[in-house]
């Protein structure tokens, strides 16, 4: 009783925390103007230098927006560390109360088979696990992105899609766990090597399956509406061999004023998506430079070398957690009433070790990222020639990122590369590029 009343002390000292920072937050952010906006620097001619034109394009922030943009990203270094404190919190109390031993031992009255009894703890330690973090939730993906001005769902709206997600997480999440201890079972102290193949043919299932069957529960996605903006994707699309025309727009705006865009899926299911921010804030240029980047990933096959990639960091840390979790349950599994690597109630233990691996592995996770998008940026440049464009979508999104942080930081906590080193790629690429017409052809109004 001692150690959860303390564990529960810490939660609360860690919600407090966190909005004590929130209080201390400068005002939410504004949005630049929409429509593209050309700095005089950045214009080419016979004296355009890249640095030059890449301050002139950072100096379109005003002091209270790029102070506001600074305290959005930098408190969620913070914030990254309080919640994997409180992700341990929760770990403590699933543990130390014995409330995962008693969710193992009524899935066990409710089935004889191992793997339905793994599969009904793991339903009712989603539901739990749930609850447990909703606090946090609540802060960090709610009040937070209102007081920086990034949401714009009142909160009936934001818990309903929190809902649809746990709804997802009970239908998905028990199979994955009941598959994941069937090959505990089955393969013993290899367990972590089916488990990394495991993890590898989920993300591809994932890829394909989330944007016909998923994101639709939460977004309206319908055809994207005809006009220069759509023959602009259908042309690039064409020119770059990326073979579909489902190009369609939704409702991000209902959720948050963040621009975005992807292209997704594969074979049958592959499409292009614009949601309605990018379409109604930006301009023309904006959006041909930030669905180049997008199929930049389609056609260099990020989908597939990033999930190699990420599996292999997921076999690291399987592995990290086979050995780590043997010696704790050496130390800790008869007290805290757990039977085994098998048994499921271990299952809190588990994602405890595994969240420690990754934060160390931060750096490395998002430097596997980052290099993709990179390469998707430069790709991006190249298909839709429009540097302006892209440097002032790189600078809408410092509504929300940090937009010139220094190199380490840059390492440590940013899996895009910044605002700054956005702007000067797209600045290279015209100094570079300024003999060439489609360079320097006239520039469209904001559509």
């Amino acid at each position: 009783m001692k150690n959860l009343v303390v564990n529960g002390l810490l939660a609360v000292v860690l919600l407090l925390s966190c909005l004590t920072f929130a209080h201390a937050a400068p005002e939410g952010t504004r949005d630049l103007p929409p429509g593209l906006q050309i700095p005089a620097a950045a214009r080419p001619g016979p004296d355009f230098d890249v640095e030059r034109a890449t301050a002139a394009y950072l100096d379109l922030l005003s002091p209270e927006q790029r102070a506001s943009s600074d305290a959005y990203f930098e408190g969620g270094y913070w914030l990254r560390l309080w919640g994997f404190l409180y992700g341990l919190g929760v770990a403590a109390v699933f543990l130390l109360t014995g409330l995962s031993r008693r969710l193992r031992d009524f899935a066990r009255r409710r089935s004889t088979r191992p793997w339905l009894q793994t599969a009904i703890y793991a339903a009712l330690w989603v539901l739990a696990g749930f609850v447990l973090g909703l606090p946090l939730s609540i802060y960090a993906d709610f009040v937070r992105e209102h007081q920086y001005g990034l949401a714009t769902q009142g909160f009936g709206g934001w818990f309903g899609d929190e809902m649809k997600g746990l709804a997802v997480s009970l239908v998905i999440v028990p199979w994955i766990i009941a598959l994941l201890y069937a090959a505990v079972r089955r393969a013993g102290a290899r367990w972590w090597l089916w488990a990394s193949g495991g993890t590898f043919v989920f993300i591809l299932f994932s890829m394909m399956l989330a944007p016909v069957f998923v994101q639709p529960l939460f977004n309206d996605y319908k055809p994207l509406r005809a006009g220069p903006m759509r023959e602009a994707v259908l042309s690039l699309a064409r020119a770059n061999r990326v073979p579909t025309t489902n190009v369609v727009e939704f409702d991000a705006s209902r959720q948050t004023t963040r621009i975005s865009a992807n292209v997704a899926g594969f074979l049958g299911t592959t499409r292009v998506a614009l949601n309605d921010n990018l379409i109604e804030k930006t301009s023309l240029p904006e959006i041909k430079a930030v669905m180049g980047h997008e199929m930049g990933h389609y056609v260099l096959n990020h989908g597939l070398r990033l999930t190699v990639y990420l599996a292999l960091v997921f076999a690291l840390g399987f592995w990290f957690v086979h050995r780590a979790l043997d010696w704790a349950l050496a130390r800790w599994g008869a007290r805290l009433g757990l039977e085994g690597r098998a048994d499921p109630a271990a299952l809190p233990l588990v994602l405890a070790i595994l969240s420690v691996f990754f934060l160390l592995a931060t750096p490395l996770t998002n430097s596997i990222v980052r290099q993709a998008e990179a390469e998707a940026d430069m790709f991006g440049l190249d298909a839709a020639r429009e540097p302006h464009g892209f440097a002032m979508a790189a600078m809408r999104l410092s509504t929300y990122r940090k937009i010139h942080p220094g190199p380490l930081e840059e390492i440590l906590f940013y899996d895009h590369p910044s605002g700054w080193q956005r702007v000067h790629a797209s600045m290279v690429w015209l100094k570079e590029n300024q003999d060439n017409p489609t360079a320097n052809a006239p520039l469209p109004v904001a559509q």
